[in-house]
């Protein structure tokens, strides 16, 4: 069992910054991509940032240049600085982990995924 608990939303007026935070917890062998998804009310589920094992970094064009997503592998958690928000980045955000429970070499990730943490970007 592995749980993903999520920190940090909240209101925040346009312009404003605000940082997410993630940490995972269970039967963790070792964790692959970890990563942000947002979903706005009436919209679909979408990818914010993605993070590998290796620091390599993924950005959605909507965000880029706005958001930093970081990682510490020793401590299983991400975390995701918002800078420049704007009221299209309303939305819950989704913290994603693809988590090996097994050291088996031949052990399949499984995609788990936190409650969500709203945030509201509003003057």
């Amino acid at each position: 069992q592995v749980q993903l608990e999520e920190s940090g939303g909240g209101l925040v007026q346009p312009g404003g910054s605000l940082r997410l935070s993630c940490a995972a917890s269970g039967s963790i062998y070792r964790i692959s991509a970890m990563g942000w998804y947002r979903q706005a009310p009436g919209a679909q589920r979408e990818v914010v940032a993605v993070i590998t094992p290796g620091g390599t970094t993924t950005y959605a064009d909507s965000v880029k240049g706005r958001v930093t997503i970081s990682r510490d592998s020793a401590k299983n958690t991400v975390h995701l600085q918002m800078n420049s928000l704007k009221a299209e980045d309303t939305a819950v955000y989704y913290c994603n982990a693809d988590v090996y429970t097994s050291a088996s070499p031949f052990a399949q990730p499984f995609s788990s995924w936190g409650q969500g943490t709203q945030v509201t970007v509003s003057s």
